[in-house]
């Protein structure tokens, strides 16, 4: 038996509704309906023998980890680094004001995000480097088993590019991950290898179909 590490992204809030960014500069709690899913996650995968729970400690990722925390009686590990990517200038605004306030600095972004951070913000390749401290902390730990990590949008798919092998300045390209999906990765003895990509067929036909990202 293998160490997997399943990656859950945080279950909906008023930004991820709007489609508005959010970073670690903002902390907003999760909609009813984020809620809902992560009960719904809790309920899928209250079977699984999970070795540790991990989360980012902004209140939309500990809200989304709690309920399995509190079924299983096990203490959240909470780690600064599964922190989404900073924003700067840009939390809290539309992808349309962006473009119109920084559009340089949003070009140079959507090219390529390893080396081109938002305006104030933080590159790609830093968000690899903390967020896989955790991973190899969880590695460490754990040689066997399966851990959770619950996680942001943006900083799940650069752990994901960085363990699989894609280019970081990808990220944002190669990989979806929406609002209440959980990723697997199995470490193998030739390496990580993906069995999932943003599964959510824990969450019901209402929640997967709500607007947003």
């Amino acid at each position: 038996m293998n160490l997997t590490i399943y990656f859950l992204r945080h279950g909906q809030t008023p930004m991820s509704r709007e489609d508005t960014f959010c970073g670690s500069g903002l902390d907003p709690e999760l909609t009813q309906s984020g809620l809902e899913m992560a009960r719904a996650f809790t309920a899928a995968y209250l079977s699984k023998p999970w070795s540790a729970i991990y989360s980012s400690p902004l209140q939309r990722t500990t809200a989304t980890a709690q309920p399995l925390c509190d079924a299983l009686a096990m203490e959240m590990q909470v780690r600064d680094d599964l922190k989404e990517i900073e924003y700067g200038g840009w939390e809290g605004h539309t992808k349309e004001a962006i473009n119109r306030q920084y559009h340089d600095d949003y070009m140079n972004w959507l090219a390529d995000p390893a080396w081109h951070p938002p305006t104030g913000g933080e590159l790609a390749v830093i968000i690899a480097r903390r967020g896989l401290r955790v991973v190899e902390e969880i590695r460490q730990r754990f040689t066997t088993g399966d851990v959770l990590v619950v996680s942001h949008k943006a900083t799940i798919r650069i752990m994901l590019c960085s363990l699989l092998g894609i280019d970081v300045s990808r990220f944002r390209y190669r990989l979806s991950c929406p609002v209440g999906s959980v990723s697997v990765v199995e470490f193998t003895a030739q390496g990580p290898m993906l069995h999932t990509l943003a599964d959510r067929s824990h969450l019901n036909e209402s929640l997967k179909s709500l607007p947003g990202t």
